[in-house]
């Protein structure tokens, strides 16, 4: 029975998720904070703060020419630079064509993860498992896209804080590796309430604002996952 607590939390999740009715995106979602340029560069901040995914894939990347990784982990690293690059663009002119190309690697950077930690808390994955959560993951971005419904995008980015933590404790993963993640996704939640807190962060602290601040949380979280698979080696 304990096998299944995960499998029961996230369908329960989901069951609460599916019953709240469509999610939408809020209207003014494009109205960021800092616009201010730099050198040219429309949204300087939100758009140079990416420069902070592309070098944490490409130490994770490094890492990966050295030893086998998951193959779930490297699309997680993978995801990292596609982000850096697809969120970078969408900064650059923020509108609803853009965000898709942000919000694909995202998707799958949580598909990775997903991936990884199962196959590690689980003894391998099945083949289908890393394929069927990658088209899982840009499923949800479409449906967003055609819908205008976040619902599966949202429980697609929430399923890494709910079931990494249960794998790990039901598989009995090291104590490290298990403090690792869970420090990653602490950081990551305070990424998410940043992004919410966009034009307040940057009326309290000027320098910077919540969303650039939300870019740079999201990618010490991945470097700290990262640094994970680093002590491995």
């Amino acid at each position: 029975m304990k096998r299944w607590l995960p499998t029961i939390v996230f369908v329960a999740a989901v069951a609460g998720v599916l019953a709240a009715g469509p999610v939408a995106q809020w209207i003014d979602y494009h109205r960021f904070a800092d616009t201010r340029p730099l050198a040219g560069i429309a949204n300087a901040g939100d758009v140079l703060s990416n420069i902070a995914f592309a070098l944490v894939a490409a130490w994770g990347l490094a890492l990966s020419r050295k030893r086998a990784l998951e193959p779930g982990y490297r699309l997680f690293l993978v995801s990292l630079a596609l982000t850096a690059v697809g969120s970078a663009w969408y900064h650059l002119a923020p509108d609803d064509e853009r965000l898709v190309f942000d919000r694909v690697p995202i998707a799958l950077g949580c598909a990775g993860l997903l991936a990884g930690v199962r196959a590690e808390t689980h003894g391998g994955n099945p083949r289908w498992v890393l394929p069927a959560l990658a088209v899982v993951a840009i499923a949800s971005v479409l449906w967003w896209w055609a819908t205008r419904d976040l619902r599966p995008y949202l429980v697609l980015q929430g399923a890494p804080l709910l079931m990494i933590p249960l794998w790990q404790a039901l598989a009995a993963s090291p104590k490290r590796e298990r403090i690792g993640f869970a420090l990653a996704i602490a950081i990551y939640i305070l990424a998410k309430v940043a992004e919410l807190r966009d034009h307040a962060v940057f009326e309290a602290i000027g320098v910077m604002s919540g969303h650039t601040l939300k870019h740079l949380l999201a990618a010490v979280a991945a470097g700290v996952i990262t640094a994970t698979l680093v002590r491995r080696a």
